[in-house]
């Protein structure tokens, strides 16, 4: 393997997601690229937590953008981070901003924000959106390509 994955627990080969976000390894990797700035975007269409008071699931549509500094996100870190939510009981709002945040905290990139697009749950779907600030200047910023949640009619 190259310098660039010297460093990482989870890649090329066969790792348990961890039974909780607090405890899921993310890990990060040089930015080859740090001297431009682009969008990175990871899409989560099949997301899954549990509603803290009710035990029962709830699904979300997770859509991250971000422009790297010195850094990336290793790919299947963040996948195995996600899935830790699966069995994790919280609120649309709460899950939606932990991963922003431990993004932010581990990646230190020049701009990220999340979109969470939640199914509905008591025939109220909750969308939770936040940024890190402005883009940087001239970077193509895709508009978050999820439809608003419509009903049958």
């Amino acid at each position: 393997m190259s310098h660039y994955t010297d460093n990482l627990t989870q890649l090329g080969g066969q790792t348990v997601a961890a039974d909780t976000p607090e405890t899921a390894v993310l890990e990060r990797v040089p930015n080859p690229h740090a001297d431009i700035d682009y969008v990175a975007r990871f899409t989560a269409p099949e997301f899954t937590s549990l509603c803290p008071v009710t035990g029962q699931p709830d699904f979300a549509h997770i859509v991250i953008d971000y422009v790297p500094d010195q850094y990336l996100v290793e790919s299947k870190s963040l996948k195995l981070f996600l899935t830790s939510f699966r069995n994790h009981g919280a609120f649309h709002e709460d899950c939606t901003i932990y991963i922003a945040k431990r993004l932010r905290d581990l990646l230190e990139p020049r701009w990220l924000r999340i979109g969470g697009f939640w199914y509905p749950r008591g025939g109220i779907p909750i969308d939770v959106f936040w940024q890190t600030g402005e883009p940087p200047k001239g970077t193509l910023v895709p508009d978050f390509g999820v439809a608003t949640y419509r009903g049958r009619g």
